[in-house]
């Protein structure tokens, strides 16, 4: 990988499945939401959430009470499914496992804004982040749904928030979609990540591709050592 963070300003990542390992804990969430409608259903809201990591929630129940089930009642059904999937997922993400590495890659990176931008719920995100001890790892901010990555990027991008260049470290097609939307560079990672074929994804694409977050520091303390002796060249 041919990366050089010595010129990035701003990281931003995903949460699930790159901070935290909580992708499978939010498929079966969305499972047990959606059984009361059926387990034909229920599959097929899985399938179509694992199709669309990253995005929200919201956006997941509104296609599954539209074009799932046919339900008319929207509003009150969607209230209903929120609810239940927000009850299944709040223990297990205090559960979940953060990315190893995550702490000492912030040490080596001080100078760099980080931020979060992700499809899950943002006052969850704050709390579970709080709870965790690790929220003041970004200082750029932790941010989340309803509002979409595309809208938490270009919002941030135009409040000074987020300077480019940027990175984004994301585990889906939409975060490559989104952070390309907003002009930032992109690394796909595949330790936790649901994608299916996602490898190819990436061969097609050109796109460069980590196991987990702790395989970057490495390639950071690298880039530190290239601009130290980049500096030194010609003196005794």
């Amino acid at each position: 990988m041919n990366v050089s963070f010595n010129s990035y300003i701003c990281l931003v990542f995903d949460c699930d499945g790159v901070i935290l390992n909580s992708n499978k804990l939010k498929t079966e969430a969305f499972y047990q939401a959606a059984l009361p409608y059926g387990e034909t259903a229920a599959q097929a809201l899985v399938d179509y959430h694992v199709q669309n990591g990253g995005i929200s929630r919201y956006r997941k129940f509104e296609y599954f009470l539209e074009n799932i089930v046919g339900e008319c009642n929207k509003s009150e059904r969607l209230d209903d499914l929120l609810s239940a999937y927000a009850s299944s997922v709040r223990s297990g993400l205090l559960e979940c496992s953060v990315a190893p590495g995550l702490v000492k890659l912030r040490n080596h990176l001080t100078d760099t804004r980080w931020l979060v931008a992700s499809g899950g719920d943002q006052a969850e995100l704050r709390q579970v982040f709080a709870a965790k001890g690790i929220d003041h790892l970004f200082d750029g901010g932790i941010f989340g749904s309803p509002d979409t990555k595309e809208h938490i990027l270009l919002r941030e991008k135009e409040r000074g928030n987020i300077i480019t260049p940027a990175l984004f470290l994301g585990d889906s097609r939409y975060d490559y979609i989104a952070a390309s939307q907003a002009g930032l560079d992109f690394i796909f990672v595949s330790g936790w990540s649901e994608m299916k074929r996602w490898l190819d994804f990436c061969t097609e694409l050109n796109l460069n591709y980590i196991q987990s977050v702790d395989m970057l520091t490495p390639l950071v303390i690298n880039s530190i050592v290239n601009k130290n002796r980049d500096n030194h060249t010609g003196f005794a």
